[in-house]
């Protein structure tokens, strides 16, 4: 147990009350299904932005990214340099599918492949599974911070925070998670550049902290340390959780418009990018202050042991607050396509009416238990996300690449590329000689993801539906969703 635990418990549930309040402040603007998934489909440019930078700023960036630089050194730049690259892709990429109107990326990838019905089934598991492995990664932050306030084992931590979500899920709609995400991940902003240089002055600044640490810690983006190969890994594997995670697709889908939305992701691209440098400077910092410290711990423990109270108490609460903020949208985005997309899949219809409740409710417990079951082998952030983002995402990435720019790809490829992605990632997870080379398994997953998808494209028969006869499917689909989607809405929110 650390000292003044309670006063960062009291202070951390003064803030998570504070928080709440805002979220039941904004449900109130939800007026309709589509409100409580998409926030009217209006988010005009200080909401994007900011739900984006704290979506970016999060578990990840923050104390996995610390941790990292506490034993690597400047490469803990490097997660905040691959997201930033990756929002650029995504603006380059695909910023101009909000004229669509697309409600999920399952949607988006079926559209690409003529509305297979096959292929968009697949996308949605993968697309659910995606939105359970951010959860955990959001749990496995949550759960580091509170094990280190309260003394608790990291198990159970895991537990609290994991039942913490369902707080911010039950409030209700996209909005509420927008202007909650907004105001935590301004606090997390401001609060890392406070810590930053606050642990700069604590070590007799930069020139001082360079010449007390091992010095292929304090090369270029840490290379000396991690190798050029793995360095390059790490940033194209954290680009790739931004190009195909549902939460990013998702602030397309709900921008106000195309212009609004090309602005905001240059702006938090460019926001993130500064950013990156603050992790580094205090995993660094805290290396020389405490160098026996476990990575994990560096960030909650320069908080709540180097500096005053009051400090500590504004870094922790704002940072597990944003961890459950940011993984709240995952929380939603996880359960919606599970009663929705993937139960229609499995059984060929919608939720019975009369059912939803009960669905609805085993949907919370079903997305939570396997985020937190996912958690329980991990201990290091980093590693958690890299190797879920390699497994499940690269294909996704690679399949809408291929869908949205080659003409000539069909459903078949696209299932390809899912399938080769996963595998060549197992492989790699499990050849200590390959992991070691690469790092993680993106560039052999994405690599093999293409190749597979190409091939497979080439030798089966072209889409014959048109772009048109694709809209208009999707439309009829969408019809057919809307209603049940309603419902949803409904349920959680009672």
């Amino acid at each position: 147990m650390v000292e003044n635990q309670w006063v960062y418990i009291s202070v951390f549930i003064t803030v998570t009350v504070l928080m709440i309040l805002v979220g039941v402040w904004a449900a109130k603007k939800v007026k309709s299904g589509d409100d409580f998934l998409m926030g009217g489909r209006n988010l005009p440019l200080p909401l994007l932005i900011g739900t984006t930078v704290a979506t970016l700023v999060g578990t990840g960036s923050s104390m996995g990214a610390v941790g990292f630089a506490y034993t690597n050194g400047w490469a803990g730049a490097l997660y905040g340099l691959g997201g930033s690259i990756g929002i650029f892709a995504l603006l380059f990429l695909f910023a101009n599918v909000r004229k669509y109107n697309f409600t999920t990326f399952s949607e988006e990838l079926g559209f690409y492949f003529g509305e297979s019905k096959l292929f968009r089934g697949v996308t949605a598991i993968l697309l659910y599974l995606a939105a359970v492995g951010w959860l955990g990664a959001h749990i496995m932050g949550g759960s580091l911070y509170l094990s280190w306030i309260t003394g608790l084992d990291l198990s159970t931590a895991k537990l609290i925070t994991a039942l913490g979500f369902a707080v911010y899920t039950l409030i209700g709609g996209y909005l509420a998670v927008v202007y909650t995400d907004t105001i935590q991940g301004f606090i997390l902003f401001s609060g890392f550049v406070l810590l930053a240089v606050l642990s700069l002055v604590e070590v007799g600044g930069y020139e001082t902290m360079s010449t007390q640490i091992p010095s292929e810690m304090v090369s270029f983006l840490g290379i000396d340390v991690m190798g050029i190969l793995p360095a390059v890994s790490m940033i194209v594997v954290i680009a790739i959780g931004v190009l195909a995670a549902p939460s990013y697709r998702h602030r397309i889908y709900t921008s106000k418009n195309t212009f609004t939305l090309k602005k905001a992701l240059v702006i938090s691209g460019l926001l993130f990018a500064a950013f990156s440098i603050f992790p580094s400077i205090i995993g660094m910092a805290t290396q020389i202050l405490n160098p026996e410290l476990e990575a994990g711990y560096a960030f909650p423990y320069l908080a709540t042991e180097v500096f005053p109270l009051w400090v500590g108490a504004i870094i922790l609460t704002a940072g597990l607050s944003a961890t459950m903020s940011s993984g709240s949208s995952d929380f939603i985005a996880g359960v919606t396509i599970l009663v929705t997309d993937v139960y229609q899949i499995v059984f060929g219809k919608s939720v019975p009416k009369e059912k939803l409740k009960t669905y609805s409710r085993i949907a919370l417990l079903l997305t939570l238990t396997l985020a937190f079951v996912g958690t329980m082998g991990a201990t290091n952030i980093i590693d958690y996300i890299t190797n879920f983002i390699s497994t499940i995402m690269a294909g996704l990435f690679a399949a809408s690449v291929l869908g949205k720019f080659w003409p000539k790809a069909t459903w078949q490829g696209g299932l390809a590329s899912l399938l080769g992605g996963s595998i060549t990632s197992f492989i790699v997870l499990n050849t200590p000689s390959l992991l070691e080379t690469f790092g993680n398994p993106v560039i052999p997953a994405l690599t093999v993801a293409f190749l597979a998808g190409i091939i497979i494209s080439l030798i089966t028969p072209g889409s014959i539906v048109t772009e048109e006869e694709a809209l208009r499917k999707l439309e009829e689909t969408r019809q057919q969703e809307a209603a049940s989607a309603a419902e949803v809405k409904a349920e959680l929110t009672k």
